[in-house]
């Protein structure tokens, strides 16, 4: 199972989840305040917890930044779901007191002034961080993102990184073989990757090279064959 990242949707990554499905089964569902999932985000626990329920038995699992942290927080509170853990661009959370809740307030503001332009002006300038410069236009990517104000305004007030509970404590309980990447153009998270790697109890890591923040728009094969070569 694929989790997708902030405003995207199952149906986004086509290219780097068809080449997954050359090998594999792949589910990717929409994450709570995304797509078409009728489920509103009010918590990083309550997305996970409806993962769970999707998954009939042990599953290999994989997100993409807010996916990846949802997939993180599905690890640590229903083990036996998760046979291996793929994380990319994702992040144990912000451990400084003070600086999560400036987090918090940003997502806040962040959600409000989403509200205010409306999805398809807040996509534009969203899209337009230097986050994701390396990342080629594609209509059909952009056709999948989610399309929700409401949702995707609770899932950044509910689930964003300064609501996120500090994890790097408790990486030690995850047991399930991990593999956590980056792309060496983000430096925040090739750190983050190297830290969550270090912090299970079977962590590998991979830094992919030519790559940003959304690696798998960018290098869609490598990301993918780094993947199947660890699950396999």
């Amino acid at each position: 199972m694929w989790l997708h990242g902030f405003t995207q949707t199952g149906r986004s990554a086509s290219r780097f989840r068809s080449i997954l499905t050359e090998s594999r089964e792949l589910w990717s569902p929409d994450l709570p305040g995304h797509g078409e999932s009728l489920a509103r985000a009010t918590s990083l626990e309550y997305c996970a917890d409806v993962v769970a329920t999707l998954l009939d038995g042990p599953t290999d699992l994989g997100g993409y930044s807010f996916g990846g942290r949802v997939a993180l927080h599905v690890a640590l509170r229903h083990p036996s779901l998760v046979s291996k853990l793929v994380l990319l661009s994702a992040t144990r959370g912000i451990e400084d007191v003070d600086e999560r809740a400036a987090r918090r307030a940003r997502d806040e503001a962040l959600a409000d002034h989403l509200e205010a332009v409306g999805v398809d002006a807040f996509l534009d300038e969203w899209l337009a961080q230097p986050l994701f410069a390396d990342v080629p236009p594609d209509a059909h990517e952009r056709a999948s993102r989610s399309s929700r104000a409401s949702g995707l305004a609770a899932s950044l007030r509910c689930c964003g990184t300064g609501t996120q509970a500090w994890l790097g404590d408790q990486l030690g309980s995850i047991a399930a073989p991990t593999i956590a990447l980056a792309g060496e153009r983000d430096d925040k998270f090739v750190r983050e990757a190297v830290a969550i790697s270090a912090g299970v109890k079977a962590g590998t890591v991979r830094v992919i090279t030519d790559a940003g923040h959304a690696a798998h728009l960018v290098q869609p094969r490598t990301v993918a064959r780094l993947i199947n070569d660890f699950l396999n």
